[in-house]
């Protein structure tokens, strides 16, 4: 099933690809494996903390790109983040909502209280 989805995300319009798996997590490696759209990996909390799933997503063999992002919810935030980023490269109103959200974080930021 999941080599099945994977040969055939581009056909069914898929761009980009988001894994997210745990322990072995070798789930963003098969997906890879079987297309050639970019596939994020995002590792997920596990029993050793994840890093167990952090190195798992990202020591694929080469010619299997994966790109890996943080453990858990960040990395699942940035994931959808760099997935917009790169579907933006082709989509002018997509690239400027994404340009739009950046200018608030930077707002945000600017405007927080550093403790003292």
């Amino acid at each position: 099933a999941t080599t099945d989805f994977a040969r055939n995300a581009l056909d069914r319009g898929l761009r980009v690809i988001i894994a997210g798996a745990g322990g072995a997590a070798h789930l963003a490696g098969v997906i890879a494996a079987h297309t050639i759209l970019p596939v994020l990996g995002v590792p997920i909390q596990s029993k050793l903390q994840g890093l167990d799933s952090l190195l798992s997503t990202a020591q694929m063999p080469g010619g299997i790109p994966v790109g890996t992002l943080a453990i858990g919810d960040a990395g699942a935030k940035n994931a959808a983040l760099l997935a917009v980023a790169i579907l933006a490269t082709t989509d002018k109103k997509l690239r400027q909502r994404l340009e739009e959200f950046r200018k608030k974080q930077s707002e945000i930021v600017l405007s927080a209280k550093l403790p003292k």
